[in-house]
């Protein structure tokens, strides 16, 4: 038989994606002889879907100097890209602004000898400069205003009026904003879970046994082993750091990429007052949690552990802003404090010192809210510290107690708790005085501190609910005495006007000097009294009994001297051009994670 003409050809080891090969073509041609592409070169090349990763590694492999000598080619794909982009033409222009956001990204981060006029001859050449970027600003306008992908509301917000901003600011359908709501609860609901499945935190219901042990009866409780188990305090030692080692690992991932809702969640409360008001009073579903109950969980949780990662951090700040600005409308505020839209709220329990108990027991908003705060100032105390996370949280817990001043109303709440937390922070910031005085972030933290401090000691009566938790006030500044003047003489010469952001914090015109004197008064007040007691009788006393020392303070705040709260309660609204650094990176954050919730 005659042998045909035809060979088979070896089966290639491997198959180069298409356009991997023009990738190949583009970056790979002669230097002696650039290359002009042919329309119909760049016509396939936008076609097809772009290899992000491949187009990365090929240029990343191409020194500054090896740019400049294909020159030729890089200008083409920039100018080719730009074209595309404005033609519009579907998913040709998608492909085009993906291949532009690789490329513009390696081509800028390159190390040039003469930066900026090299860069204009790797992407356009010194003769048509001025036209090739015209036309590149256009594109990237064109796609930021018709553009079909989600939170483009927060583009660019401080450079123009954002068409998204004045869409979420009109939209009124009730039963739209109430899907959205919906939505917002089941997504945080989720994404608390995830933080609950690598700890279970729930709070452990009332026992035969448990009851015995609490009130010292231990020993009578029914036990199923004859084996005594160690009791927690003896394994805690033991087991603790290891316990918070491995619960470090692995929420430093958490939140999970679906908290990118929070970022619309805030743009909407800013600009839409029936999504807020919506958010704070729709109802439960049968069997579930109410959507802003579950907003407060997830922020309960990611603050918890906000300083594991600075992306935590980052969306604990954004949703502390939006309590924030939901606090600082009246109208709202008050839906916090009504009793008859009371809750549960599940708050985070997996690190010690844990929040009061309080198991699926309906609250006002704004108790839960308080226990948030208090948390986050617990849980987030490092060397290092996070001023701007505090001094967020701070500025929640200022408005809220200026609410109950100014309204004179009182909410049932574990105030002891709350002084304890406020003064231990000022003891921590006395402690680590030398490692934070130069931070220019801290005047702003030291001035809320001082100012929600000074408005508690001074308009207490007004919100406590009875004169024995005023007077509990008292003794525990009393208690912290020792610190007010080494806290003043770390910080004392401090400015509230040294510091350029969180201006908006308080407009009150005392100076965080004279609040910490107002202090240092009234804790010297009361240890005058102490003194004199002490020294009764034939022999003076070193000590006190506790209900003596209550007595000496409740009969102090009779002889007082009225201390000056005035302009305490009041405060700056939140202005968001005052934290758009914050807002831009929290927006970058969110725009990724919501990448790889798609699957881009």
């Amino acid at each position: 038989m005659e042998s045909s003409p035809l060979t088979q050809q070896g089966r290639p080891s491997s198959f180069q994606p298409k356009i991997d090969s023009l990738y190949e073509q583009l970056f790979q041609t002669d230097v002696n002889e650039p290359a002009e592409f042919a329309d119909g070169f760049w016509r396939e090349f936008f076609l097809l879907r772009p290899d992000k990763s491949s187009l990365q590694r090929r240029l990343e492999h191409i020194d500054a100097d090896g740019l400049l000598q294909i020159q030729v080619e890089t200008q083409q794909l920039f100018r080719r890209a730009v074209a595309q982009i404005t033609s519009r033409n579907g998913l040709s222009d998608e492909t085009a602004l993906d291949t532009l956001t690789v490329f513009l990204g390696v081509v800028l981060a390159k190390r040039y000898t003469n930066p900026s006029s090299e860069i204009i001859t790797v992407l356009a050449g010194l003769d048509e400069v001025d036209d090739v970027f015209l036309d590149f600003a256009n594109a990237i306008e064109t796609v930021i205003r018709s553009g079909e992908s989600g939170l483009l509301a927060n583009y660019n917000k401080f450079e123009f009026r954002n068409p998204y901003r004045s869409r979420l600011e009109d939209f009124v359908n009730n039963t739209a904003i109430e899907k959205v709501v919906r939505g917002l609860g089941a997504v945080c609901s989720r994404s608390r879970d995830r933080y609950v499945a690598i700890q279970e935190d729930i709070e452990e219901g009332w026992t035969l046994s448990s009851t015995l042990k609490y009130i010292g009866l231990g020993a009578l409780a029914p036990s199923r082993s004859s084996t005594p188990n160690p009791s927690p305090e003896d394994t805690k030692d033991q087991f603790a750091p290891l316990q918070e080692t491995k619960l470090a690992q692995l929420t430093k991932h958490r939140p999970e990429p679906d908290a990118s809702i929070l970022l619309p969640t805030y743009d909407f409360t800013t600009a839409n007052k029936l999504f807020s008001s919506t958010l704070i009073t729709l109802p439960a579903p049968p069997k579930s949690e109410s959507p802003f109950s579950a907003f407060l969980s997830l922020t309960s949780y990611i603050l918890h552990h906000a300083h594991r990662s600075p992306r935590a951090t980052l969306y604990g700040l954004l949703n502390l802003t939006t309590l924030r600005i939901l606090i600082e409308d009246q109208t709202l505020c008050a839906k916090l404090f009504d009793p008859t839209l009371s809750t549960p709220v599940r708050l985070c329990r997996q690190r010690q010192p844990f929040l009061p108990s309080t198991p699926n027991h309906p609250r006002p908003l704004a108790a839960a809210i308080l226990d948030i705060a208090l948390d986050t100032i617990n849980h987030n105390l490092r060397r290092r510290l996070h001023i701007p996370l505090y001094t967020a949280t701070l500025n929640i817990l200022h408005r809220l107690l200026a609410y109950l001043v100014t309204t004179r109303s009182r909410l049932p709440y574990h105030w002891p708790l709350l002084w304890q937390t406020l003064l231990s922070l000022l003891r921590f910031l006395t402690t680590y005085s030398a490692s934070l005085v130069h931070d220019p972030d801290l005047p702003a933290l030291i001035d809320i501190l001082l100012t929600t401090l000074s408005l508690a000691v001074g308009a207490g009566d007004v919100f406590l609910p009875d004169t024995a938790a005023y007077d509990d006030l008292f003794y525990k500044l009393v208690e912290s005495a020792h610190l007010l003047p080494r806290f003043r003489s770390s910080f004392g010469n401090l400015s509230r006007h040294s510091s350029s952001s969180h201006s908006s914090s308080t407009t009150t015109t005392t100076s965080p000097a004279a609040l910490v004197n107002n202090l240092i008064s009234t804790s010297r007040h009361f240890e005058t009294l102490l003194d004199e007691e002490k020294g009764k009788g034939k022999v003076g006393r070193k000590n006190l009994a506790a209900k003596e020392v209550g007595g000496v303070i409740r009969a102090g705040v009779e002889s007082l001297p009225v201390p000056d709260v005035a302009g305490l309660e009041k405060w700056g609204r939140w202005r968001e051009v005052e934290e758009r650094a914050m807002v831009k990176r929290a927006g970058r954050c969110a725009v990724e994670d919501a990448r790889r919730v798609v699957g881009g």
